[in-house]
């Protein structure tokens, strides 16, 4: 059931969710891991992923940031950008 998808991923049911908008995926994944969820978004020509906590603005320059979520974002990226590569690669 979609009221309770994302507990169950999260205990190991399943390997991920989609969500098709912001404020389904976001306010659950912000949940239950803040400083490490990354979106990832799908459909452009090129791979796109971003931290989901925000600009942060309000510490620019303090340096007290926690670099967790960008870490995560790369290594996704990391992840993702090999698999899209192998794919391209059998399609030619």
């Amino acid at each position: 059931p979609a009221d309770a998808v994302f507990h169950q991923a999260s205990e190991g049911k399943y390997d991920g969710v989609l969500s098709l908008y912001h404020d389904q995926g976001h306010v659950a994944a912000k949940t239950l891991e803040f400083r490490r969820a990354v979106a990832l978004t799908m459909g452009l020509p090129f791979l796109r992923t971003s931290v989901d906590h925000g600009t942060a603005f309000d510490i620019a320059g303090e340096g007290i940031a926690d670099e967790t979520g960008m870490v995560e974002a790369v290594k996704v990226a990391g992840k993702y950008g090999k698999s899209v590569r192998e794919h391209q690669k059998r399609e030619t």
